[in-house]
């Protein structure tokens, strides 16, 4: 059934949309739950890769990077009512070389060991930027490279000082640093050692520093964790005993499983299944945090979004609040790459707002109609980390779009598969002819927020998919990523922001607030405004 702008508000209503239909697979592959063990439905399509740099996304990283793993820096998730921060993890502080702003060095927590026994030190912190961007080095490995890609891209140089300090130099004045650490896991160099320095059965027997331990997992089925009784950090050792990670990239087949009593916790529900779960008492939990739903558009010399007329058009022909009420509530207009009120927001011209007539103008303006409509292909996928609910939202969008005479066309791809092509960038081979690709994203840093996909300099991140060429954005970026006083740090990006906005560089479509539901019997969480969520405080009863 094709679900369009009018007919999913009818659906919506109806309750069409409804889980029913999607209760079906074999669901005598979940075991029974045992005391103290808590279930999570993910909501992509595998188990995310458990070598330390985790694969799908930020949910990988929220299932199998910070519960597996820990990094030199972590975000504090024990508030809800305030922006997650970072904080010290395995390294307990840090400093600036006041003669080269590019040289830190970090003081390591004493007292840490990997799940082998093994001891963190600063050899294996050394050993470890080296298995994510030293290619001679024999733990190099290319599928941990790529995934930590995102995080590494500022490191140039790295060096063990004595045995509880490490010296890392970056390749240009780098003040947010501390953030992309966070997303840098530690690994350890003995359990390598100790299965024969191969990654392949590391994945199979995991060790890291983490308050969870990986017992066993299964390809696209499950995995499951045991509590780390010996965890530094005695306040976080997890309340329950077990965790089992269960991959359902189908919204409706998660919920079906809570209602089932299969399953213990739910990723991004459906919007119109939210009644059923609140009638079946089940916890309904939302927070804003730092995400939005775009589209990353091309910059290349085949894409029609080189011209701005079609890029401000297609922001102002999206009907938003359509939208909001198709997510049943759970999001808010986007106006732009962060959420108005937030210090980076400022103050741009151009107000991302519903006018399609605005719009039609502009696409006429470019030599298009209703009649001889211009034609663009984006990539999507119909599930991963954050993408809410992709195919309804973009089916919503594409009939929008025809209003206005502008004939989307979807490639549609597995998650994964859609990540690895945003890593490519547009000009890739692959990616050649598509206009656009539908990766959900995050602000929760200047780098991965604003920094990286607007400017040259930050290339090697991968953020700027796009190939986006600004002077004032190059300008704005690079004095912000020098500038270490926050206020001032702040004033920058915001006006980094209105350049963006103004330029309608991306096209911005909703911010989500993040919806989970629990069962009746989930204890102790805390919801986070931030990706990540901390399930170490979590119980069953």
């Amino acid at each position: 059934m094709r679900v369009t702008r009018r007919s999913a508000l009818r659906l919506l209503a109806s309750g069409s949309l409804g889980i029913g239909a999607a209760a079906h697979g074999d669901m005598s592959a979940f075991a029974q739950p045992k005391p103290s063990t808590l279930r999570v439905a993910m909501s992509v399509g595998d188990i995310p890769l458990t070598t330390g740099q985790p694969s799908q996304g930020v949910e990988g990283i929220r299932f199998m990077g910070i519960t597996v793993y820990g990094g030199l820096t972590r975000w504090d998730l024990s508030k809800s009512d305030a922006s997650a921060r970072i904080i010290p993890e395995l390294a307990e502080s840090w400093d600036i070389d006041p003669q080269d702003k590019r040289v830190w060095r970090f003081k390591l927590r004493r007292g840490v060991k990997f799940h082998d026994g093994s001891e963190f030190t600063a050899d294996a912190v050394v050993w470890n930027f080296d298995k994510l961007l030293n290619k001679s080095a024999q733990q190099f490995d290319p599928a941990q490279a790529s995934q930590g890609s995102l995080y590494t891209g500022s490191l140039a140089a790295w060096r063990k000082i004595d045995d509880y300090t490490v010296e890392i130099t970056t390749r240009v004045v780098d003040s947010v640093l501390p953030y992309g650490l966070a997303n840098v896991f530690m690994s350890s160099p003995a359990q390598w050692e100790a299965v024969g320095k191969s990654w392949s059965k590391f994945a199979e027997q995991p060790s890291g520093t983490g308050p969870w331990k990986l017992t066993s997992f299964k390809p696209r089925e499950r995995a499951e964790l045991v509590r780390n009784e010996t965890y530094w950090d005695k306040a976080r050792v997890p309340k329950s005993e077990r965790l089992v990670l269960l991959p359902m990239p189908d919204a409706n087949a998660r919920v079906a499983a809570l209602l089932s009593g299969q399953v213990d916790w739910v990723e991004a529900p459906p919007p119109d299944a939210i009644p059923r779960l609140k009638q079946s008492r089940m916890q309904i939990l939302t927070n804003v945090y730092p995400h939005v739903w775009p589209y990353m558009l091309s910059f290349e010399d085949d894409s029609p979004f080189k011209d701005v007329r079609i890029r401000k058009a297609v922001n102002l022909a999206i009907d938003r609040e359509g939208l909001v009420k198709l997510l049943g509530g759970l999001a808010a207009p986007a106006k732009g790459m962060v959420n108005q009120g937030h210090p980076w927001f400022g103050k741009p011209t151009f107000d991302i707002v519903f006018n399609p007539d605005a719009a039609r103008a502009l696409v006429k303006e470019a030599g298009y109609s209703e009649a001889k409509p211009l034609k663009v292909k984006i990539i999507i996928a119909p599930s991963g980390s954050g993408q809410m609910q992709p195919m309804p939202m973009n089916e919503f969008i594409k009939e929008n779009l025809r209003d206005v005479g502008i004939d989307a066309e979807f490639e549609v791809m597995d998650w994964e598969a859609l990540r690895t092509r945003r890593r490519l960038g547009a000009g890739a081979p692959e990616n050649k002819g598509r206009g656009g690709i539908n990766n959900s994203w995050a602000f929760w840093d200047p780098d991965i927020g604003l920094i990286g996909p607007s400017t040259e300099f930050m290339k090697a991140t991968g953020f700027n998919w796009g190939n986006y060429r600004n002077p004032e954005a190059e300008r704005l970026g690079k004095a912000a990523k020098e500038e270490f006083d926050p206020a001032k740090q702040d004033a920058l990006l915001s006006r980094l922001h209105e350049v963006i906005v103004n330029d309608a560089m991306w096209i911005w479509v909703v911010h989500d607030l993040n919806p989970r539901a629990l069962a009746p019997g989930v204890k102790g969480f805390v919801q986070a405004q931030s990706w990540y969520q901390d399930l170490t405080p979590v119980t069953v009863n």
